[in-house]
C-alpha cells in the first residue's frame, strides 16, 4: 500500500461545510440488493473490467517479510516509551531514584529540542553524558538523498541502520508538502509492502520486513532536522512546518499495528513532538481487525484505500478484499471508535478508465457509505510503465465528483504534487542506488493532496 494524503489545494472545490451527511428523509428509498457489492449490477461493469478481474482473480494476498530487524550493539532511545527508556537506563546502571528524572530530561531533548547527541543535553551532567554516550545513542534514519520540488514539496531517501553487517542497509521513503495552512509529512511504516494492490507500483516491491517504532518516529525527526522546526528554534512562519503526519508511505501501517501504534502515541505526546490525533490520520486498504484496535488504542483519523463498490472487482484491484470483502471492512468504519462529523473517515477512491469510474459506480458509493461520516477523496489515477490501466477522463471525473457532491458528501479531488521529483512514495530517485527505467519514470497519483 503506497498512499499520500495531506491536505491543499484540489482541482474541484466541494465545500465540506455546504455538504452535509445525507439525513434519512433526503435519501430515496434503498434497494437492499444494490446494497450488497457482490449483487449489485452496474454499468460500469464491463468488458475491460472484466478483463481486470479475471487476471488478478489468483493475486496473492500477502506478501511474507523476507527479512527481520537486527538491532544495532547501541540501540536508540528514539521510539522507546518512557517505561522503555527507564529500563535501558536501568541496564546500564543508572539508580532507580534518578530514572524518572532522566526520562523526563531525555525525553525533552530528544523531542523538544531535537538533539542528536547526548553532548547537546547540557542539562545533564557531562558523566551522566558520557555513560549514555557509552551505550545508547539518539540515531534517526540517514539522509541518503533530498530532493526539493519546484512546488516546494521535499522528499527524502532514508537509510535505515542495522545491525547486520551482512544485509545491506534498507532504505524508506518520506515526503514533505507545505501549504499555506499546513505542512503535511507522509510516513513510510515497512520496507516495501505486504500488499500487492494491483494499480500501484509499490505493490509490486517485495517486503523486506517491518519498521521498527524508532524508525517511524525517525522519519519525522529527519524532517523537523532539515527543515529546522524544532519547539526551540523560529521558522519563517512563526509556526511549526510540519503540522500533520499521515501514515500513507511505503507499506501497509495496520500489518505493522503494534510499531505503529507506539510511534504514533510518540507523534502525539504534548509534552514532546506534540502533534495533534486529528492530525495524523492512518490510511489502510482494510486490514478489518486492526480497524477498532487503531481508533481504541491510537485514536487518530482513519482513511480507507477503497477504490471499488464491488467485491469482485475491489477483489482484484485490492487483492486483501479476498479476506475482508466490503461489508466487513465497512462495518468496521461504522464502528469505529470517535467518528462523527467532525471525525469523518476518509475514503480513497482512484479513478480508473472503464473500471470503476461510472455513474452506478458514484451511486452504489454513496448508498454504501449511508450512515458512516464520510468524506470521498477521488485520486485521478496516473499510469506508471507496464500498468494496464488508464486514468479516467476528466469530464467523467468531474461527473462522478459532482454527483457525490450533491449527494451530500465532499468529494475532493487530488492535485498532484512534487511531478518533477518523482514525490509519489515509492517512487524516489537516489544518486546512490540505479534504478530501472520502469522505476524511474512511474509517478503514481497517490502524490497528490486533496
Amino acid at each position: 500500500m503506497c498512499r499520500l494524503e495531506p491536505g491543499g489545494p484540489f482541482l474541484i472545490v466541494r465545500d465540506a461545510a455546504k455538504a452535509p451527511l445525507l439525513k434519512d428523509e433526503d435519501e430515496p428509498p434503498l434497494n437492499r440488493d444494490a446494497m450488497n457489492p457482490v449483487a449489485a449490477e452496474t454499468n460500469s461493469t464491463l468488458d475491460t473490467t472484466n478483463a481486470h478481474v479475471a487476471a488478478g482473480a489468483h493475486a496473492p494476498l500477502e506478501k511474507i517479510a523476507l527479512e527481520t530487524y537486527v538491532p544495532p550493539a547501541k540501540p536508540s532511545l528514539v521510539g522507546l516509551s518512557r517505561a522503555e527508556i527507564a529500563e535501558q537506563l536501568g541496564a546500564i546502571g543508572v539508580a532507580p531514584a534518578q530514572r524518572k528524572m532522566r526520562v523526563q530530561q531525555l525525553w525533552h531533548w530528544i523531542y523538544v529540542r531535537g538533539a542528536k547527541s547526548f553532548e547537546e543535553m547540557t542539562s545533564i551532567s557531562k558523566e551522566m553524558r558520557a555513560q549514555l554516550d557509552q551505550h545508547l545513542t539518539v540515531a534517526r534514519p540517514e539522509v541518503v538523498a533530498e530532493q526539493v520540488s519546484n512546488d516546494g514539496t521535499r522528499k527524502w531517501l532514508l537509510r535505515l541502520p542495522s545491525g547486520d553487517s551482512i544485509e545491506k542497509a534498507h532504505e524508506v521513503e518520506c515526503v514533505y508538502i507545505p501549504e499555506t495552512d499546513r505542512g503535511t509529512l507522509c510516513v513510510s511504516s515497512q520496507v516495501g509492502c505486504t500488499l500487492n494492490c494491483s494499480f500501484c507500483h509499490t505493490g509490486t516491491q517485495r517486503l523486506v520486513r517491518n519498521l521498527t517504532s524508532g524508525e517511524i518516529v525517525g522519519q519525522i525527526m529527519v524532517a523537523r532536522d532539515r527543515l529546522n522546526d524544532w519547539a526551540d528554534r523560529a521558522t519563517p512562519t512563526g509556526g511549526r512546518l510540519v503540522t500533520n503526519v499521515v501514515m500513507m508511505g511505503m507499506g501497509e501501517p495496520l500489518y505493522n499495528f503494534e510499531a505503529v501504534r507506539d510511534a504514533l502515541l510518540i507523534v502525539a505526546d504534548n509534552e514532546g513532538i506534540g502533534i495533534s490525533r486529528r492530525r495524523i490520520t492512518l490510511s489502510t486498504s482494510g486490514v478489518v481487525p486492526n480497524i477498532i484496535r487503531t481508533g481504541d488504542e491510537i485514536g487518530v483519523m482513519l482513511a480507507i484505500s477503497l477504490h471499488a463498490v464491488r467485491d469482485e472487482l475491489r477483489n482484484e484491484l485490492v487483492p486483501l478484499n479476498r479476506k475482508y470483502p466490503i461489508a466487513e471492512l465497512l462495518q468496521a468504519c461504522r464502528d469505529y471508535p470517535g467518528s462523527s462529523n467532525a471525525r469523518r473517515i476518509t475514503f480513497e477512491y482512484v479513478m480508473l478508465k472503464g473500471v470503476n469510474d461510472s455513474l452506478d459506480d458514484a451511486k452504489l458509493l454513496v448508498k454504501m457509505l449511508k450512515g458512516i461520516p464520510a468524506k470521498i477523496n477521488l485520486i485521478p489515477f496516473n499510469p506508471w510503465p507496464g500498468t494496464r490501466y488508464e486514468c479516467s477522463d476528466w469530464d467523467q471525473i468531474e461527473k462522478f465528483s459532482e454527483y457525490i457532491f450533491n449527494a451530500g458528501y465532499s468529494s475532493p479531488v487530488r492535485t498532484p504534487r512534487g511531478r518533477d521529483i518523482l514525490a509519489a512514495c515509492g517512487q524516489l530517485k537516489s544518486e546512490t542506488e540505479k534504478l530501472s527505467v520502469r522505476e524511474r519514470q512511474a509517478l503514481r497519483a497517490m502524490a497528490m493532496t486533496d
